[in-house]
């Protein structure tokens, strides 16, 4: 039971205003503070009691008031308002209870004050006691504020000290784990460097390994090639040897028959010189080759040359002796006729009968070894064309001051440009290449690029423009149509309109033609004594470098490329000419190239090759002009120079013989030449 009442005692106190209180245990020092700075204000219990005492009061005056209307006369009259003490009394009874009222008033009056007093007593109390509080607090709350600064102080030292022990376990514990890392790093470089150590060690063994396989390999590849060297120097050292000694028996027969020519009455004099100094050249050449050692293919190809010219020497001295022998046969045949009429005549005594002459066959010679006078008279004509206006451009084609040189880079640009971009795309492109270097030979300004440039930009601008641009227009032959021969058309159209309307630029491109390709004359240079196998061979068209020439394939690629681009040219007409005259060089000197090509003797593996690149792409024009003659003259290659080119041809060398041999069987057979590849018709200007 008696827990039951304290459950209900706290039950009680909990639901009573008291008991509704909040109370918070923590401290708001912001608001205590707010508290104690602010300026007093009276209790809400003193307005309780304000309130209370001044409704109290308001009562009491009423009820008096009340009473005194009521007992009084009509002639009392007080007002109404509070406050106004004007009483107006008009009989004694009403004096009397005047007095009374008054009594009444100030007895209210007094308790009033004693209320009040009361009440200010009570006041004065609550705030004496809420000043103690406020006092009370703000003591507290400074020593709160103390001990919170000094619990702040304390947790900043400490604080203070854990981070410096924290920060010292960090500093050993990174310095332990750098020195575990060094020591990582120590044992890993180790165990690295003796591995490249071992690596290096192997390298080196395998390198010793590689040298010397490679060095047995070079070994032998060096072996192999001297071998191989060597086994080709003995064959040539055989061929010459073999070349050497017929040779040297067709000199025999020549001095042999030299001793005749007392008894024939002929003068063989002239074929023994000559078959000595062709003996002489190939004993040097015999003997020079060795001196180095063997001899070089171009050595084998003197000798065989050599005999060839002792053979065809031997084969006109012959000729000459068996004519020399019937003619002295036919003399003593006739002068024993003229005997035995004598004779007759002097028996007859009758007038004998003109005993005719001995009839001699004509003199049958071999090919012409050199080119005719005629034609060696245009070339050295061209070449000095050529070297002129070399001379005349000389300051531009060897300055060295800043300016000439870039107005010679910007004049080669003008004319390298153009002619490397001349292609059978479109009719109306290749105008304007045409265009465009006319004009600049016209001496107008062309757009080479992004500047105008013309040859007035110095004295010698045309002819260095005129020599460089010849010189371009071989070139292209040289690499380009060498390359794709369909190329050689248009290229041979504009260097035909250029030479319609600047024969300056004709000449100079055929003097730059025949320097580079002398089969285009046609012209075989001949070894004179004193001339190196190195100048040789750039006569006869090769490029050398040093002591290095050229390959034979290289080499054949670049003259057919050069005889192509000739052939295509003697056919091209610029159709858009002013003049519509004849070709500056038509297709009639085409025929005279071919004319002195087959008077000469043939040169192995560079005369099939040529003679077929030629009617390949010149044929069908020259079969239309010349018509009948033209097969003669395909029928005489066939029957006669073709042989001649067979039989000094070796067997690595029949690949040019064969196409020549094919194209003459299949021309032959068909009756006609096919149209060359890459010519352009008469659409193609319209595109």
């Amino acid at each position: 039971m008696q827990s039951k009442r304290d459950w209900e005692t706290l039950i009680a106190l909990r639901n009573s205003p008291k008991g509704k209180l909040q109370y918070s245990r923590e401290w708001n020092l912001e608001d205590i503070l707010d508290a104690a700075q602010s300026s007093p204000m009276l209790s809400p219990y003193s307005a309780w009691v304000l309130d209370n005492v001044l409704q109290h009061k308001e009562l009491a005056n009423s009820s008096v008031y009340n009473s005194l209307s009521e007992n009084c006369s009509p002639t009392l009259a007080l007002s109404s308002k509070p406050g106004s003490p004007a009483i107006v009394v008009t009989s004694p009874v009403s004096i009397a209870k005047t007095e009374l009222v008054r009594q009444i008033i100030k007895e209210a009056d007094q308790s009033t004050k004693l209320q009040l007093e009361k009440v200010t007593e009570v006041e004065s109390v609550i705030r004496l006691y809420e000043e103690g509080h406020r006092a009370k607090m703000k003591d507290d709350l400074r020593g709160r504020l103390d001990m919170t600064d000094q619990f702040s102080k304390s947790f900043a030292e400490k604080a203070v000290e854990q981070l410096k022990r924290f920060e010292e376990r960090m500093e050993l514990e990174q310095r332990q784990q750098k020195h575990q890392l060094q020591e990582q790093l120590e044992k890993g470089s180790k165990e690295v460097l003796g591995q490249q150590e071992k690596l290096k060690e192997e390298h080196r063994h395998r390198a010793k390994l590689l040298t010397l396989r490679l060095r047995e390999a070079e070994q032998q590849r060096q072996q192999e090639i001297e071998r191989v060297r060597q086994e080709e120097g003995r064959e040539r050292m055989r061929r010459l040897c073999v070349l050497q000694q017929e040779a040297l028996q067709l000199i025999q027969k020549i001095q042999m028959d030299y001793k005749l020519q007392e008894t024939l009455r002929v003068d063989l004099s002239t074929y023994s010189q000559r078959g000595n100094q062709i003996c002489g050249i190939l004993s040097n050449v015999v003997r020079s080759s060795s001196e180095r050692g063997f001899p070089t293919q171009d050595d084998v190809s003197v000798g065989e040359r050599s005999v060839q010219e002792i053979r065809a020497l031997v084969s006109t001295m012959e000729t000459e002796v068996a004519a020399a022998e019937e003619r002295r046969k036919a003399e003593a045949e006739a002068a024993s006729k003229k005997q035995k009429e004598a004779e007759q005549q002097q028996q007859a005594k009758a007038l004998a009968p003109v005993p005719a002459q001995a009839s001699t066959q004509p003199q049958t010679e071999g090919l012409q070894e050199k080119a005719a006078k005629g034609t060696m008279q245009r070339y050295r004509q061209t070449q000095n064309i050529c070297e002129q206006c070399l001379n005349a451009a000389s300051q531009l084609h060897t300055c060295k001051e800043p300016e000439l040189k870039k107005i010679k880079a910007e004049l080669q640009k003008a004319v390298i440009i153009p002619v490397s971009q001349i292609s059978s795309k479109a009719g109306s492109l290749l105008r304007e290449i045409f265009d465009k270097i006319n004009n600049l030979l016209l001496g107008k300004p062309v757009l080479s690029g992004g500047r105008q440039v013309a040859v007035s930009l110095h004295s010698q601008g045309l002819d260095f423009v005129c020599y460089k641009l010849a010189e371009r227009f071989v070139k292209q032959g040289e690499e380009e149509v060498a390359s794709h021969h369909e190329a050689a058309f248009p290229i041979a159209m504009v260097v035909s309109g250029i030479w319609e309307l600047h024969p300056r630029v004709g000449d100079l491109f055929l003097a730059h033609l025949y320097k580079k390709c002398p089969y285009a004359v046609p012209y075989y240079p001949s070894l004179k004594q004193g001339t190196s196998t190195e100048d040789f061979h750039r006569m006869l068209g090769y490029q050398v470098e040093g002591s290095k020439v050229e390959q034979q394939d290289n080499f054949l690629k670049r003259m057919s490329g050069m005889i192509r681009l000739y052939a295509a040219i003697i056919q091209s007409h610029w159709p858009y000419g002013t003049k519509r005259g004849a070709h500056p060089h038509g297709l009639h000197y085409g025929w005279l190239w071919m004319a002195q090509l087959l008077n000469l003797e043939p040169l192995a593996d560079v005369t099939a090759t040529l003679l077929f690149d030629f009617l390949e792409v010149c044929g069908n024009a020259l079969l239309k002009q010349y018509q009948g003659q033209f097969w003669k003259l395909l029928s005489l290659i066939k029957e006669e120079y073709l042989p001649r080119i067979e039989r000094i041809t070796t067997s690595c060398q029949m690949g040019s013989v064969s196409r020549l041999k094919q194209f003459l069987d299949d021309t032959l057979q068909r009756g006609d030449i096919p149209v060359p590849k890459g010519y352009l018709q008469s659409s193609f200007w319209r595109s």
